[in-house]
């Protein structure tokens, strides 16, 4: 028989036919002995599930086990995880050990779980999902011994596909014992959990009380549940236990979110561009000090994530054929080419997770593409230019050093000068032909301007004496 149980989670005030909730069916709930309610651990579980969260979900199991709390619950949101096996078995153990109950709610709207975040359904006593939730992928088990996953007749279903939050209840993936229209917030779930019996234990989260002034102002704090019309009529509201939320410590969540794809990729990028920059620069600056940092940083996730080969080699060569023309300042064949390895290095740098392969999101890729090419094609040559027009470089002795030009200039091209490439415009505007000598006039920043060793214009601008 349904009973209509309003959402009562922070400020949700009214109950409606999608948030009704069927009575439990595991065991009775037993009788309050007028002591407070004890919590319900609730942990966030985002991301890729690295080593960081394992160690997290196992805290938090021993936390709950040595404390007041009656139950854990997760709360996950995650597309896989990176941990190595041997680490996620151990995990898996640890779960299948504890001595409270745990529940995994997937959760809010548009939360995945997929991989070995899936499996956490199987291995918990209660799990549930919001509405426009997705779960699947599961693959191989993480159990020991590779013991059969716990989904019912979705089973097979969700080994390879995704299912929503209604295909997994139709089909028995979920275990909430109740014919409700699914759990919109994870307060549903620890109302809906009361009375169940799991590790020994029957969970007592909701209590039904008189409609007190009290009860009244709690209510209005999100502590206790609007009344329940079916369950003795006017004037009875249902307290629900109190929810403790955890999170990650500030180092540990700057790690797991340095590790996630689209982060690693970025770090790696700005640091390798910026080392670029200051090779071309006098001494070590604040841009040294920035890369050294992203570096390390990427580095952390470069360790956490999997790594093609492939990808990795692709964006040092990308980064190696930026740095040519940078010294040149013009984007030339080299420029082009870094580009074509950029964007291979953007979709092959990660490897396979548990749940498939890891791809950068479209955002990430188009403005990690977009904003490299653009900074190596306008910002970085001409940074660069104005680093090396301050008087510290000292390159005044290439003037009325002689020449030749690499293809035509005019007013500007590239001209070797002492077996080296420059960035050259001509003196004054005067064309110089491919392969023609020319003769180094003046130097601005990284460019120099040069003229015709024959048939230089004559006026009174003349830079240098003539004979």
């Amino acid at each position: 028989m349904r009973r209509a149980i309003a959402i009562a989670c922070l400020g949700l005030a009214c109950a409606s036919p999608a948030a009704a909730l069927a009575a439990p069916t595991t065991a009775a709930t037993p009788a309050n002995d007028g002591g407070a309610l004890a919590p319900v651990d609730v942990v966030e579980v985002n991301g890729l599930i690295d080593d960081i969260v394992v160690r997290s979900i196992e805290r938090a199991i021993a936390r709950a086990e040595s404390g007041d709390a009656q139950a854990l619950v997760l709360q996950v949101d995650s597309d896989g995880a990176v941990a190595s096996r041997e680490r996620l078995e151990a995990m898996f153990a640890r779960i299948a050990d504890s001595r409270v109950p745990i529940g995994v709610w997937v959760g809010p709207t548009t939360a995945r779980a997929y991989g070995a975040a899936a499996q956490l359904l199987a291995a918990a006593d209660v799990s549930a999902m919001a509405p426009g939730t997705r779960i699947g992928r599961t693959g191989r088990p993480f159990a020991p011994g590779g013991a059969a996953l716990g989904f019912g007749e979705a089973s097979d279903e969700l080994r390879t596909g995704t299912l929503d939050e209604d295909r997994a209840r139709a089909l028995g993936a979920l275990r909430l014992p109740i014919a409700d229209e699914g759990v919109p917030v994870i307060r549903n779930m620890l109302l809906a959990m009361d009375g169940l019996s799991a590790r020994g234990v029957v969970l007592d989260t909701v209590r039904d009380g008189p409609a007190t002034q009290d009860a009244a102002d709690e209510t209005a704090d999100g502590a206790t549940d609007a009344t329940d019309a079916t369950n003795g009529g006017a004037g009875v509201v249902r307290e629900a236990t109190t929810a403790r939320f955890f999170k990650l410590g500030a180092w540990e969540r700057l790690l797991h979110t340095v590790a996630s794809p689209a982060v690693t990729f970025l770090l790696a990028t700005v640091g390798l561009a910026l080392l670029v920059f200051e090779l071309y620069t006098a001494g070590v600056g604040i841009a040294g000090s920035v890369a050294a940092l992203c570096v390390v940083l990427a580095g952390h996730g470069v360790a956490t994530l999997p790594i093609r080969p492939l990808g990795a080699v692709a964006l040092l060569a990308a980064m190696l054929a930026f740095a040519v023309d940078v010294q040149v300042g013009i984007p030339r064949v080299f420029t082009a080419t870094g580009s074509v390895l950029y964007l291979v290095a953007a979709l092959t740098f990660f490897g396979p997770s548990d749940a498939g392969a890891i791809r950068l999101p479209i955002a990430t890729l188009v403005a990690a593409v977009a904003g490299t090419v653009l900074a190596f094609t306008v910002g970085m040559p001409s940074m660069v230019r104005t680093r090396f027009a301050t008087p510290t470089i000292g390159r005044e002795w290439m003037i009325g050093r002689e020449g030749v030009a690499v293809g035509a200039i005019g007013p500007e091209g590239v001209a070797r000068v002492e077996d080296a490439t420059w960035r050259a415009r001509t003196n004054r505007a005067t064309p110089i032909a491919d392969g023609a000598g020319l003769r180094v006039v003046a130097i601005d920043g990284v460019t120099l301007e040069v003229e015709p060793l024959v048939g230089g214009a004559r006026d009174y601008r003349e830079r240098r004496g003539r004979d």
